[in-house]
């Protein structure tokens, strides 16, 4: 009976490249979980940053957590969302508010 080599186990179906040794795809893997773990600190910091705006922070937020701001005023994730962005609820309201009014077609 011939036995049949399974293929290598890949992360996310993606494994070694053509010709790439083991220690090597470990190392590309370890590099590429620093890059993503530096681009999500990264946007934690601008989620806060003084430096952003209002619309900017819930901006980072939502693609952080791939949520967008809630419609609703009275939606408990508007007091997450503030206390995650270092906004006041107000604040937050005010852009939920913006956003609305830019969605409405313009009076004739």
């Amino acid at each position: 009976m011939e036995h049949h080599r399974s293929p290598p186990r890949t992360l996310n179906g993606v494994g070694p490249s053509p010709g790439e040794s083991d220690a090597d795809y470990r190392e590309r893997l370890a590099q590429d979980r620093l890059l993503a773990q530096e681009r999500w600190e990264q946007a934690l910091r601008q989620q806060s940053s003084p430096d952003s705006d209002a619309a900017e922070r819930i901006r980072v937020w939502e693609r952080r957590h791939q949520v967008d701001l809630p419609r609703n005023p009275g939606h408990r994730l508007i007091a997450v969302i503030a206390a995650a962005t270092g906004l006041t609820a107000s604040q937050v309201l005010t852009e939920q508010s913006a956003r609305a009014a830019a969605k409405l077609p313009a009076p004739k």
